[in-house]
């Protein structure tokens, strides 16, 4: 049975409202939260166009053949929801940029210096959607060419095409990374550099599976380890101490190491 022409117009409605509401980045160096719509607008873009092939194959043809594009359609709207999070509120808090699990706690050497990595993983049925971990200016942006390697790899967060960006916070500066997986074939990031961003703010996107590092400071209380879900901008990482802190365990272990 082809579908009634009431069912028709709504999935179009649902469509157009979706394209003439759909998120958009935040300018202004006040602002903290991206406008409201429950999915990134490119769950529209998708879904809309497998709706309308899905229509157009109902009109023309068995209506068995429009039932892939439908299923195409929804699940492209479901991949792109973007719920709304409490953002936690804690002085020092770093939140988690993404949906997903963590698969690495560890040291790293950053331009010569110690550092914590947390790599957290995204499959294809967690949100996409990536947020600020701490409230900062953006301070760098820099796009990487690479490979398309698991995301699950260890050699992804080096040899993957990625986002490494500069997040210059009242504690201390922290790097978090997009990075592309095995299906991702495109990252977006809204901000330019110069711009403020809260803690928790809808940034950018991954499209399809793909990780998320974050690098700070080897000093920084963690909260999470290995195997734990994280949601993006809800679910807490670390915390970090004052920047007066810092200095004075920098300081110690100098002294320390002098003896």
């Amino acid at each position: 049975m082809h579908l009634e022409e009431g069912a028709k117009k709504r999935l179009f409605l649902f469509v157009l409202t979706g394209l003439a509401g759909a998120n958009r980045p935040c300018r202004t160096a006040s602002c903290s939260i991206i406008e409201v719509s429950p999915m990134v607008r490119d769950g529209y873009l998708y879904g809309g166009a497998f709706i309308a092939a899905g229509l157009l194959l109902d009109r023309l043809t068995h209506p068995l053949w429009a039932v892939l594009p439908f299923l195409l359609a929804f699940f492209f709207l479901w991949f792109f929801r973007d719920p709304e999070r409490d953002i936690p509120q804690q002085p020092g808090a770093v939140v988690s940029p993404a949906d997903g699990k963590v698969t690495d706690v560890s040291p790293v050497s950053d331009g010569g210096e110690k550092r914590t990595r947390i790599s957290i993983f995204l499959s294809v049925f967690d949100v996409h959607v990536n947020r600020s971990p701490i409230a900062g200016t953006i301070r760098d942006v820099r796009y990487q060419r690479g490979k398309f390697l698991d995301a699950r790899s260890p050699l992804c967060a080096e040899q993957n095409e990625q986002n490494i960006v500069t997040v210059e916070g009242d504690r201390q500066t922290l790097v978090f990374k997009q990075i592309a997986g095995l299906l991702a074939r495109r990252i977006v990031f809204y901000p330019k550099v110069g711009d403020r961003v809260a803690r928790g703010q809808r940034v950018g996107l991954i499209k399809f599976g793909s990780r998320v590092d974050v690098v700070l400071d080897i000093n920084a209380n963690l909260s999470v380890k290995v195997g734990d879900r994280v949601q993006g901008g809800a679910s807490i990482l670390a915390y970090l101490p004052p920047s007066g802190e810092l200095a004075a365990v920098g300081s110690a272990s100098a002294s320390e190491r002098a003896r």
